[in-house]
């Protein structure tokens, strides 16, 4: 069987950057991949707060007001992403694979779910992926959700994994546009605190197994990210 990803890429923690910065960084990354210049590339931070409305998303699963989510600092962009309105903020896991297709969109989007979905084993928590409604669930809730955007065969975007964000901002849109569909959080589950650093590496090494892949750190990546994110501020 053709192999799922590269034999090996590279990865980086990048901390707490802006939304904006990593979503332009991809686009860059994404062209650099797909001409040979650099090698797969795993990008994994936290967001400031940010509701991020993808390629479907319908204006009225923002429920919150433009001035209520000023007032709590929590920003609102586009995203080119599939799917419809979510939101990213500090203790929320965000990965994103700029990462070369072998073997389709289905089959990216179900090894991250795998990835998530051992992590939280290890937690002591039982989860699964349902393709119809993409997302990993705890029973009715989605704690991690996903969205791609595909070209040249080279996707970017990715997932979400709510460790320990304030899920009071979650309150501000209906997410994935799903009405009704509760989401939770690692911490909510577990009662307890998790920090979402401590949570990275486990993740790394769970998405290593399931593409049978090397994954090795590439710490100038962090740098070049606190220097776009000072840019910008």
């Amino acid at each position: 069987m053709r192999a799922l990803l590269a034999s090996r890429a590279r990865w980086s923690w990048l901390g707490r950057v802006p939304f904006a910065l990593t979503a332009n960084w991809q686009e860059r990354l994404r062209e650099q991949v797909a001409a040979g210049q650099v090698p797969d590339t795993l990008l994994l931070c936290e967001h400031d707060p940010v509701i991020t409305l993808g390629r479907s998303a319908r204006a009225h699963n923002v429920l919150a007001t433009p001035e209520t989510l000023a007032a709590q600092g929590v920003a609102l962009q586009s995203a080119s992403r599939g799917g419809d309105v979510t939101y990213h903020g500090p203790g929320q896991l965000v990965g994103y694979p700029v990462f070369r297709l072998r073997r389709g969109v289905v089959a990216h989007v179900t090894w991250m779910a795998n990835a998530v979905i051992k992590v939280l084993a290890a937690y002591g928590v039982t989860a699964t992926f349902r393709r119809d409604q993409p997302g990993v669930w705890v029973g009715a809730a989605k704690v991690c959700a996903f969205g791609v955007h595909v070209r040249r065969q080279v996707a970017i975007h990715g997932f979400a994994l709510n460790v320990a964000p304030n899920m009071a901002h979650f309150d501000f849109i209906v997410p994935c546009g799903l009405k009704g569909q509760p989401v939770t959080s690692m911490q909510r589950l577990l009662g307890g605190n998790v920090r979402v650093e401590s949570v990275v590496p486990a993740l790394v090494r769970a998405l290593a197994t399931e593409a049978d892949m090397q994954l090795f750190e590439d710490t100038t990546l962090a740098s070049i990210a606190t220097a776009g994110a000072n840019a910008l501020h």
